[in-house]
Order: structure tokens, then sequence, then C-alpha cells
């Protein structure tokens, strides 16, 4: 199985934009975590945590095809460079119109764990400090009511993602904000000088 540098060093390969490498990095925090809640590999589900967008800037897929773009194409590439299967499908899985089942706890997590990361930064973006360290999960509930605020974010995706794994949102929100915490200087999100 490749290593974590050799994840990170192919996720830079592919991806210039500092923002996409930091919602690689805030999705595996959170897929560790639940690699640890429920007692999994936590290597390979961080493998597929880090990898999951790693494509997406050269192939982004707006047409939603099933069969080319991201993330099929990174799929390809992955296998080529010996990536355990469990980790290409649930990146594949990650991805409703691949038409790949999500059927492991990891699929589960992965989808779980990405549009709700990405909106964790936007919520943590509009603090004062701009750190997740003040976001909680009630602003956060608060905060998937407002339309207005991060539309690109689907909430029925976060929604389901907490159904798929069998907890409540709010435990589900609250485990992500805590694991992006621990990685918030990575993620530029760790406060410092209010603006």
């Amino acid at each position: 199985m490749p290593t974590r540098p050799e994840a990170w060093q192919l996720l830079c390969e592919f991806t210039s934009n500092e923002n996409l490498r930091r919602h690689g990095l805030g999705v595996e925090a959170c897929v560790r975590a639940y690699a640890r809640r429920f007692e999994a590999d936590e290597e390979l589900w961080g493998l597929a945590g880090l990898l999951h967008d790693f494509d997406y800037e050269r192939w982004p897929n707006a047409e939603h095809s099933p069969s080319s773009g991201h993330p099929t194409q990174g799929s390809l590439i992955l296998r080529q460079n010996g990536y355990p299967e469990e980790v290409i499908h649930a990146i594949l899985a990650h991805a409703d119109y691949t038409g790949v089942p999500r059927t492991s706890l990891l699929d589960h997590a992965l989808f779980a764990s990405d549009e709700l990361s990405g909106f964790l930064v936007a919520c943590a973006l509009v603090k004062p400090t701009r750190s997740l360290h003040e976001v909680e999960p009630a602003s956060v509930r608060k905060k998937m009511k407002d339309k207005a605020f991060a539309r690109g974010v689907h909430r029925e995706d976060i929604v389901k993602g907490a159904e798929e794994l069998g907890l409540p949102l709010e435990e589900h929100i609250a485990h992500c904000i805590e694991a992006m915490r621990a990685v918030a200087p990575a993620l530029g999100l760790d406060g410092g000088e209010p603006r």
C-alpha cells in the first residue's frame, strides 16, 4: 500500500489549488477520526480521505459523467499506483453520479465527511478569527438553514451522510469539527489575527 507521504505527493502533483489541498486534509482528518471510532484501518481510510478529490482540478466533471472525469479518471491513476481497491471503491462511491454503490463503512464515512468538511470551513471563515475553534454544532445547524450561506454545499448530502453512518446529525457535525480542529493549522483555520 502506498504511504501517506506518497499520497500527499500524488495530491500535490495533480492539485495546485491550495484550497483543494486543504479540502483533502480536512476530509482526511474526519475520515481518520471515524476509522479510530469504528476501529478500522486508519492509514487506509486516511488515504481515501486525502485523495478523494485529487483529480478534481484536472478533470472537474461538471456534467457528472459516470465514465469520465472526476473521480473515474483518478481511479485509473490510483490503480496504476497500487492503491487498494477498497480506497478506490470509496472514492468512486463518494460521487453519486458514478453509480458505484456505497457498501462499506469507509464508503459511508468518506461520503459523510466530504460536504460537511467544506461547510465547516465556510463556517470558520466567517468567524472573526477565522478559527475552527469557534465553530460549534448548533451554529453549524443554524447556518445550514441559511440557503444563501455557502450555496455550493449540498445540505441534503450532509444529512444523508449522517443517516448512512447511523448517527444523529448533531453528533456527526461535532465529530467532524473535533477532527478538523486537530489539523486546524494545516487548514489555515487556527485563529490568529482578527480580520
